[in-house]
């Protein structure tokens, strides 16, 4: 490296001065995990010949558990620095300078002479992070983008970047195992091709694609042939024309991104301070597996949607880990001043809610999508629409999937990129937004965003919010997707025509990735506490059985994690939170819960409520028979799990009797069902029968609104209702079932719930749709309504007949 030998006589002193200045904020993977052999020579690889790189890993190794980058290896006659650059090529003023044109050939031959291995250990080092555009004086200070950088601009980096770096370490690459015996020259250049690779593919990781300027983009996007061709339909005349293509760009102005280095860097430290005074934290898992895949392939990240915050959550964590930020789809409404310009410049970019009669917008906003995905840029959407109110996962809207799906089938004329879905689960112990969504599922008016709606939550910042969880899900590669969906569909998308089989794919597409983001999901102390405490009748327990209970409740759980400590603090956490009170008895300790504070609980029971459908329901199945065996038990619930898998967007098993069998294991495990015969049959102890009643309590809201749905609809003949009349209907007679029973719990009656029911029975066929809009059933639904009616007891079951009868009177 000829930096090396001329500062040499300076090189202690600047090391000194590294060491000093310089702080690494990610290093990664950690010394232990890289698999570095001892016994072998080390040589470190670096992208470039760079004087500063060098010293800092020079002063890494020294002070970590790895080999020393400042020594030299002797190898036979040879020696052999510990550290190489991948030769470059660039003018300096007038004259081009050439790197060493074979710099792993000496390594080579002295491997064939000396009999020894030596492996090669990728370095690649950045410092500051910027997206690969200009932004005026922010470049001349150095942060690390796709542009080489010259030795002023380098110094500049040292200088104002020197406490953001980062350091990634590939695997080592072993020389003997690249040396097929053909000439050293030969072995150099596939060595040299490798770590190019590599390195390309850290930098797409770390920096993301190389980004256009906005005007650049905004005006490629305006002349592009979709664009051009939405203008000629329109056009009526050529000055139309020319107005039309003015409006064009205006709409890419409204809808474009303009991220930027700085706004990230102070977004980046803003979020940190949030995080730390608003939550205790952030708990991120399954990063590890995105990291793999970053680099290689397009990413769309799809999260569930919470909370405003989510927008900010995702980018903030892989910023922080070390990836690029996203580009954020998100609502128009953001679009506020002050918040819509720095939300831009963080990677939002801008849609409206509807683009119907809107053809060139349209035209406009699929084209800066498709560009965006086509060169590479990682994305983020929310396949939900908008927030849930009810904190369960809304069903999928097909809108940005059909998008994503129009740009993947063209692309692959092109390129062949490859594009996957990253499922994230996003859960709160106390989401900001509480309040607006307890006035909305109550009926109230949904009010506009505003920076003076912002103001008021920010007065909040001193209440205790507890922790955040960001898990990552199963990634779905779409081409594996399709080949499931549609094997000859390559064949399709080189026609360049929509194919007809795409609409239904999407559907499926969207209900596969809901599935995966609540598979992802995990427990904190709210959720088991919400659980346990709404599932009594009065909301109210004893402090010892809410105890039980919760770590009845961790058993059956399959979530990847379970928070710290154990079920007493849990209990405390959630009153430090203020969403439960603690009472003092003579006769033992109470929890108790409020009916504002139970309907808020609601919300966050229903965001892990899909974890315990299955024991839930078999647990429902044992509230009015004693005893049922496997065949009884799968007989009664064949008809009614289906709809549920979807209503709660899990995987159904292939063979529900497998997964029956296994639950009823586990609930004899727990003492809560006793083998009887070839049966079961529930504990003759009152505290497991107690419990298990409470599981069982879990599936009684939705096994009661299946009940009203279903006594609604077979009370009339077939064809005598549409969805929107049986999905009112039914919602009255809820909110009615909810009064008489003192149920204040707005989310129980909630008219998207119906709506997903009668959409859910008929994906199962269990109800079909005429071309006018009537919903035909057949003799197959009053069967299974029958056998799912000897799941209520008696007295359940004439309560919810009653107030149909009354409703009708």
């Amino acid at each position: 490296m000829a930096d090396r030998r001329r500062f040499k006589p300076f090189r202690a002193t600047l090391r000194r001065f590294m060491e000093a200045w310089t702080q690494v904020r990610i290093q990664e993977p950690a010394a232990e995990a890289l698999g570095i052999d001892p016994e072998r020579p080390t040589i470190y690889v670096l992208p470039r010949s760079s004087l500063s790189d060098g010293l800092l890993l020079e002063s890494l190794t020294a002070g970590a558990d790895l080999p020393d980058a400042a020594t030299t290896h002797l190898l036979g006659d040879r020696q052999l620095p510990a550290q190489l650059a991948l030769p470059t090529t660039r003018r300096r003023l007038l004259r081009r300078r050439r790197g060493a044109a074979s710099p792993f050939q000496a390594a080579i031959e002295a491997c064939r002479q000396s009999g020894q291995d030596i492996q090669l250990v990728p370095v690649s080092i950045f410092w500051g992070r910027a997206p690969g555009k200009r932004f005026g004086v922010w470049q001349l200070l150095a942060a690390d983008s796709w542009r080489l950088t010259g030795r002023l601009r380098r110094l500049l980096a040292v200088l104002v970047n020197g406490r953001d770096l980062e350091v990634h370490f590939g695997a080592p690459l072993s020389i003997a195992e690249l040396d097929d015996g053909r000439a050293p020259a030969l072995t150099d250049r596939k060595a040299a091709r490798l770590l190019r690779v590599h390195f390309r593919r850290m930098r797409t990781r770390v920096l993301g694609p190389d980004l256009s300027h906005r005007r650049t983009l905004i005006e490629g996007v305006a002349r592009s042939e979709p664009v051009r061709r939405a203008i000629h339909q329109d056009a009526e005349s050529a000055r139309h024309a020319a107005r039309l293509s003015r409006r064009a760009r205006r709409y890419g102005r409204e809808i474009a991104a303009s991220m930027s280095y700085p706004v990230l860097r102070f977004l980046d430290g803003l979020l940190r301070r949030l995080w730390n005074h608003l939550y205790d934290g952030v708990d991120a898992r399954g990063l590890e597996r995105v990291k793999t895949l970053a680099g290689e392939h397009t990413l769309v990240y799809v999260p569930c949607h919470r909370s405003h915050i989510d927008y900010l959550l995702l980018s903030y964590v892989l910023y922080d880990q070390g990836l690029m930020p996203p580009h954020i789809a998100a609502g128009r409404n953001l679009d506020m001043p002050v918040i819509g310009p720095l939300l831009r410049r963080g990677g939002a970019f801008f849609m409206r809610r509807s683009f119907r009669g809107q053809a060139l917008y349209s035209a406009v906003f699929k084209e800066y999508l498709h560009r965006l995905l086509n060169r590479g840029h990682p994305l983020e959407y929310f396949i939900e629409g908008g927030r849930s109110r009810s904190g369960r996962m809304l069903p999928p809207r097909p809108g940005m999937l059909s998008m994503t799906v129009d740009s993947f089938l063209s692309s692959q004329q092109e390129d062949g990129q490859s594009l996957l879905f990253v499922p994230v689960y996003i859960g709160y112990e106390r989401i900001l937004e509480e309040a607006s969504y307890q006035r909305e599922l109550a009926g109230g008016r949904k009010r506009k965003e505003s920076p003076l709606a912002l103001l008021r939550v920010l007065r909040r910042l001193r209440e205790p919010h507890g922790r955040v969880a960001l898990n990552i899900g199963e990634p779905l590669a779409l081409d594996e997707f399709l080949d499931g969906e549609q094997p000859d569909w390559r064949q399709a998308a080189a026609t360049g025509e929509r194919p007809t089989w795409q609409r239904e794919a999407v559907t499926r597409l969207g209900e596969t990735l809901t599935r995966r983001i609540n598979a992802a999901a995990t427990l904190n102390p709210v959720n088991l506490v919400a659980l346990a405490l709404l599932a009594t009748p009065h909301r109210a327990i004893e402090t010892p059985l809410l105890e039980r209970q919760l770590a009845l409740l961790a058993s059956l759980s399959r979530a990847d994690a379970l928070p710290p400590g154990e079920p007493a603090d849990w209990i405390d956490q959630v009153r430090q939170l203020g969403m439960l009170n603690a009472c003092r008895d003579a006769l033992g300790d109470l929890v108790t819960a409020e009916p504002a504070q139970a309907t808020l609980l609601g919300w966050y029971r229903n965001n892990v409520l899909h974890l315990f459908a299955l024991s839930g329901l078999t647990a429902f199945a044992f509230r009015h028979q004693t005893r049922h065996t496997l065949d009884d038990l799968e007989a009664l619930l064949a008809p009614s799990w289906p709809v549920l898998a979807r209503e709660f967007a899990i995987e159904s098993p292939p063979r529900l009797r497998d997964s029956l069998a296994e639950v009823l294991e586990r609930l004899t495990a727990l003492e809560l069902l006793e083998v009887d015969g070839a049966g079961w049959r529930r504990t003759r102890s009152l505290a497991g029968e107690e419990q298990l009643r409470m599981l069982g309590r879990l599936m009684q809201p939705s096994m009661e609104r299946g009940y009203l749905l279903l006594s609604v609809l077979l009370s009339e003949a077939s064809g005598h209702f549409t969805h929107d009349g049986l999905t009112s209907r039914t919602r009255q007679l809820a909110e009615r079932l909810a009064r008489l029973t003192g149920r204040d719990s707005p989310e129980f009656f909630d008219r998207q719930l119906f709506a997903g029911l009668v959409a859910n029975l008929e994906r199962e066929t269990w109800l079909s749709t005429d071309d006018t809009g009537h919903l035909h059933h057949d003799e197959r639904l009053h069967r299974a309504a029958r056998q799912v009616q000897t799941l209520f007891d008696p007295a359940l079951r004439h309560r919810l007949q009653r107030i149909r009868h009354q409703a009708e009177a």
